[in-house]
């Protein structure tokens, strides 16, 4: 065979072996994405046993590499966030409670200005004059004997998904806590364990990916906390500078939701425009657009480029695709997953076809596909840098290529 063939050949060969291996992890991705809807019950408490191990793991594994043993570091990480949770009630509840009250006292008026403004958008926009309930109409409906059963029908069925909401929530409160601070404890050797699975001329080549995955997935879920806090906290200061009711639980409403990328600060700017028109003027209203877009600019441009520092580039229309594809698989956990899944596929694929295929070495591959704020590999020590101590398939192993 010359030259040129066998370079052919070779080609061909690595895409052939690409393809066979891509139709083989397309297969077990669908095997687990089947597996993960049919027990999605088991799906919330994995999420958040996930997500407490990567917060706490960084802390548990410092406070080991002083001399704590790691179920005394994990005892101590449950106990900040306890309080932390402790504090956070203290300082928020009360004020929540208030807003919660005056919006339940106040809800009759917003309901009907709510009706008001949407007619009158209908109106401006060339359409027939459309005629909304009031909320007299709305209490007028619900006491009238005639639509008891429909209205007792709907009830039930809205008990039995609030049950079943309540059964998975304290099935989350319960069971997601207990399974992270078991593996807080165990997670050198439950990875050990794992990584024992792999063939021994592999292991070194897994360990190193692992670090990658371990250091885009822990990086963008402890980063992603921070910044709903940060979002969370400009919302509803924004909001109380410019007298807007109900200031509190919009901001908290728009910092949670910003566990998902991009979603926050359009929501609260949304809550915060409609309770604006709603209960007062279009001044306020407009306000509240500016606080919402300005919120949204210092977290894209500021808090997420420095909080985010170690994590795997996609692009935006990649991202909210597949925020939509895995909310329409799985809800709403499937939305909080869409992001890291993503990335780690990304990882796992773009070693594989960059060492493979492009002939790169592990280094140049993690170049490529994992980058910080800067453009750069993380560094070594940074958080959600590639530490091999803290916490990934690789403690202990050998990462050097074995050619």
């Amino acid at each position: 065979m010359t030259e040129p063939e066998e370079s052919l050949f070779s080609v061909v060969r690595r895409v052939g072996i690409f393809s066979w291996a891509a139709i083989g992890l397309a297969l077990l991705v669908a095997l687990l994405g089947y597996l993960l809807i049919r027990g999605r019950v088991i799906l919330a408490p994995l999420l958040i046993a996930v997500v407490v191990i990567f917060v706490l793991n960084p802390l548990v594994g410092l406070l080991n590499r002083r001399g704590i043993p790691r179920v005394f570091g994990t005892a101590i990480g449950f106990l900040l966030i306890a309080a932390g949770f402790a504090l956070l009630g203290v300082l928020v509840i009360p004020s929540i409670i208030d807003q919660a009250t005056s919006f339940s006292e106040t809800f009759p008026e917003i309901f009907d200005n709510t009706g008001d403004q949407v007619s009158d958008l209908v109106v401006y926009l060339g359409f027939d004059q459309v005629e909304f309930w009031t909320y007299d109409d709305l209490v007028a409906y619900l006491n009238d004997p005639s639509n008891q059963e429909t209205i007792t029908g709907f009830l039930f069925g809205w008990l039995r998904g609030v049950t079943a909401g309540v059964f998975e929530f304290i099935l989350i409160v319960l069971l997601g806590p207990v399974l992270a601070f078991y593996l807080l404890i165990d997670l050198p050797n439950v990875q050990q364990r794992m990584l024992a699975l792999v063939p021994e001329r592999n292991r070194a080549e897994t360990s190193h990916v692992g670090r990658d995955v371990n250091a885009a997935v822990g990086g963008f879920l402890r980063g992603q906390l921070f910044v709903a806090i940060i979002v969370g906290v400009l919302l509803s200061f924004g909001y109380w500078l410019i007298d807007l009711p109900f200031w509190l639980l919009i901001g908290m409403i728009g910092g949670f939701l910003n566990i998902v990328p991009f979603l926050g600060p359009w929501v609260g700017g949304i809550l915060g425009v409609t309770v604006a028109l709603a209960t007062t003027d279009l001044t306020t209203a407009i306000w509240a657009t500016v606080v919402a877009v300005a919120v949204q600019q210092i977290d894209n441009n500021f808090v997420s480029p420095t909080v985010l520092r170690a994590t795997v580039r996609l692009h935006p229309a990649v991202t909210l695709l597949v925020i939509v594809l895995a909310g329409a698989i799985a809800g709403f956990w499937g939305i909080i997953i869409a992001v890291p899944l993503t990335a780690t596929v990304r990882i796992i694929v773009g070693h594989w076809w960059r060492t493979r295929v492009l002939g790169e070495s592990w280094d140049e591959a993690s170049a490529a596909l994992l980058v910080d704020a800067a453009g750069g590999p993380p560094a070594e020590n940074e958080p959600g840098g590639r530490d091999p101590a803290v916490g990934d398939p690789g403690i202990g192993a050998d990462d050097t290529q074995d050619g």
